[in-house]
């Protein structure tokens, strides 16, 4: 006769721990540049399990959920970490994490960790190839840590929401600010009973049937709602991450805002990523959060005529680039394609080639607002001379203050310069 044995219920502690306020406390693990290790030689500076399981050991350690005494019990008498049950707890919390979709685990490619991942260096990761399991965060995850980054801006901006933009223009539309105009095809059948009916007896007098003619329909105005297409340049030459002050990092927290913030207020709207360094490439806002910085010079004129390009297959009335920077132009793509690299900056002929692709955008109609990390003579200079070509506008600011300035330049552009 089989029996069955009934145990005193012992709940596990971490089963009300929220997976999304766990994400939110790896936020600086999960979007850190390269500035813990510039050189990127650290298990840390990889999405390696190990490296997860360390970074999640250390959220709930900050948080206070785990202290060392229960570390201590959750290794218990094993020899080594792998055969703890500290190890197991902190699986469980990342399959956990996948479960619910913010993170994917993915073995190593056999052929690229022989060879290196040639995706991974074009993006800026100069860390050595890595072998075991890696992890990177879903769309769910950007999309979250997109919110809470804008949610803490907007908190120190003392606004909640924000509107599409406004323009001075008039259209025919359901919301109505306005008189309403004589129909024209195309329009918005929004009709204006009350100045239909009006036309059509000021035309042929009082009489029933009225007799109602096409020139006779008013519809209601409504204000006109505009595109735009933002190209954001973000710098990830070294000097992002040197002089000890992480300046990426910031950007990428504000570009992640940035993206969600036209995502749910702005959905007429596209942003594109452009990260320029010895040359520029555009990159996709999934892989955002894996970014590092690297290589070492900055390319401009290479990060405008990419984006250039971009903008140009938008079809959106409006178009600019933001750009985020912290150091001189120092590189140039060659006609041949060889670059030509000067460290000290200033370079004539990399100044000329970069002014060049300045006053191209002044041409096509693309609008550049720089925002500075740096306050170097020479490079304040070479930004004031950005501005007066392309009429922008320029601010120089910190890692500190860069999402409030860059959040409110897109919400609150003055559309006369648009327009």
């Amino acid at each position: 006769m089989s029996r069955t044995k009934y145990s005193r219920y012992t709940p596990d502690p971490f089963d009300d721990l929220s997976m999304s306020d766990l994400i939110d406390e790896l936020s600086d693990y999960l979007l850190q540049s390269g500035f813990a290790d510039p050189f990127g030689f650290t298990e840390l500076s990889d999405h390696t399990m190990q490296a997860l399981r360390e970074a999640v050991l250390r959220a709930l350690l900050r948080e206070g959920r785990l202290t060392r005494q229960d570390i201590d019990r959750l290794m218990g008498d094993a020899e080594n970490f792998e055969d703890s049950e500290l190890r197991e707890f902190l699986d469980r919390l990342i399959q956990r994490m996948q479960d619910e979709g913010y993170i994917r685990v993915s073995e190593p490619n056999p052929d690229l960790t022989a060879a290196g991942d040639p995706d991974a260096n074009e993006l800026g990761d100069v860390s050595p190839p890595r072998s075991g399991p890696r992890f990177e965060l879903t769309d769910k995850s950007i999309d979250f840590l997109g919110f809470k980054s804008l949610r803490g801006l907007l908190g120190g901006l003392g606004k909640a929401s924000f509107g599409q933009h406004e323009t001075k223009e008039l259209a025919t539309g359901v919301e109505v600010v306005g008189s309403s105009k004589p129909y024209e095809f195309g329009d918005t059948l929004n009709l204006d009973v009350g100045a239909t009916l009006l036309s059509a007896v000021s035309r042929n007098g009082l009489g029933v049937p009225v007799d109602l003619g096409y020139q006779d329909l008013h519809v209601h105005q409504s204000e006109y709602r505009s595109s735009c297409a933002t190209v954001l340049m973000l710098d990830c030459s070294h000097s992002m991450i040197l002089y000890g002050e992480d300046r990426f990092t910031p950007a990428k927290r504000v570009t992640l805002a940035l993206a969600h913030l036209i995502r749910t207020q702005f959905p007429g709207d596209n942003l594109h990523l452009v990260l320029f360094h010895d040359s520029a490439e555009e990159v996709p806002m999934t892989r955002l959060a894996s970014v590092r910085v690297g290589p070492f010079h900055t390319n401009t004129a290479e990060g405008l005529r990419l984006a250039q390009e971009i903008l140009l297959r938008d079809r959106s009335d409006m178009r600019q680039i933001i750009m985020i920077t912290d150091g001189k132009p120092s590189a140039l793509t060659l006609e041949d394609g060889r670059i030509y690299k000067n460290p000290f900056g200033l370079d004539p002929l990399i100044l000329d080639q970069t002014f060049k692709q300045v006053v191209e955008c002044r041409r096509k109609g693309i609008l550049i607002n720089t925002f500075m990390l740096a306050r170097d003579y020479s490079l304040v200079g070479f930004v004031k001379k950005v501005t007066e070509i392309v009429k922008g506008k320029a601010y120089f600011t910190t890692p500190a203050s860069l999402g409030q300035y860059v959040l409110m330049d897109y919400v609150n552009k003055k559309m006369k310069t648009v327009h």
